[in-house]
């Protein structure tokens, strides 16, 4: 089993860097606070010497700590303290964050309460080509987007995102090159920062599953990729109807009851891993 976890004996101590700046206090004390991913990225954006601990050591210990079976699934096969493509940041920020992508609109991003990612969800984003391929995907996040509807009221847009395992040796990156598919010239990553691909122009989308997980409306569906592996993406979702919100509201309150763990079952047996926001 790989574990990415760094040891208390592997944490590097800069000479220059003393009390609250030293890698190891820095870990202690996020540790406990659960690695809240708010308090990191604003310790980030305020010290340059936290930046860079954060880049070495804090980014990948939020990640194992919060989502730590998605994690093994996507270094497996790789060194322990080996890089991660695109970065642990990067993933963190995947983990943790809607980017709120809508190429024509302009969308708010935030951080998401709580999410869930799965493996096994991402297999309806995959062509039957690309099936041998690993994607983790997670749930569609709600925007309400105002006046969109014939009607005039509001529509749902669910925003959704996810990383695949090993992209750079996946068939679907594979197709994206045999199919001569050009980056996007005015969209990149929201995650890293690098050039992407339109899954809809590469004809990779597969249409009826992907909406059918989704929970949408058969209408527009269009999701990007990057070099990295970081797929995301919108949808227009289904309104539900009072019963049916009323029955969804019952089912999360029974897994809230559950307990907040960083990995759960669902009721279909695929393995979910959740990043929760709260302490």
């Amino acid at each position: 089993m790989v574990n990415p976890r760094l040891e208390p004996n592997e944490l590097k101590t800069d000479d220059s860097s003393s009390g609250i700046l030293d890698e190891r206090v820095l870990s202690l004390v996020f540790r406990s606070i659960n690695w809240d991913p708010h308090v990191l990225s604003l310790m980030a954006c305020v010290s340059q010497k936290v930046s860079a601990v954060a880049k070495r050591v804090l980014w990948r210990e939020l990640c194992v700590s919060r989502a730590p079976h998605m994690v093994e699934g996507l270094v497996h096969g790789t060194p322990p303290n080996g890089r991660f493509k695109g970065g642990w940041g990067s993933l963190a920020k995947v983990l943790f964050y809607c980017c709120s992508f809508q190429p024509d609109r302009v969308l708010n991003g935030h951080f998401a309460k709580a999410t869930r990612f799965s493996k096994t969800s991402g297999k309806s984003f995959l062509t039957k080509k690309c099936q041998g391929d690993i994607l983790y995907i997670c749930d569609p996040c709600e925007h309400s987007i105002v006046g969109t509807c014939n009607s005039g009221g509001d529509d749902d847009m669910g925003i959704f995102r996810g990383v695949y395992k090993g992209f750079a040796k996946s068939k679907t990156r594979d197709l994206l090159i045999e199919r001569r598919i050009k980056f996007e010239h005015q969209a990149r990553c929201p995650y890293c920062g690098s050039r992407v691909w339109s899954m809809t122009l590469a004809k990779l989308i597969p249409r009826k599953s992907a909406l059918k997980k989704l929970g949408s409306i058969d209408g527009k569906l269009e999701y990007l990729v990057c070099v990295n592996g970081h797929l995301h993406g919108t949808c227009w979702l289904t309104r539900l109807s009072s019963d049916e919100e009323d029955d969804g509201m019952a089912e999360f309150e029974e897994d809230e009851q559950a307990g907040s763990t960083s990995t759960r079952t669902s009721s279909t047996g695929e393995e979910i891993c959740e990043a929760l926001n709260s302490l």
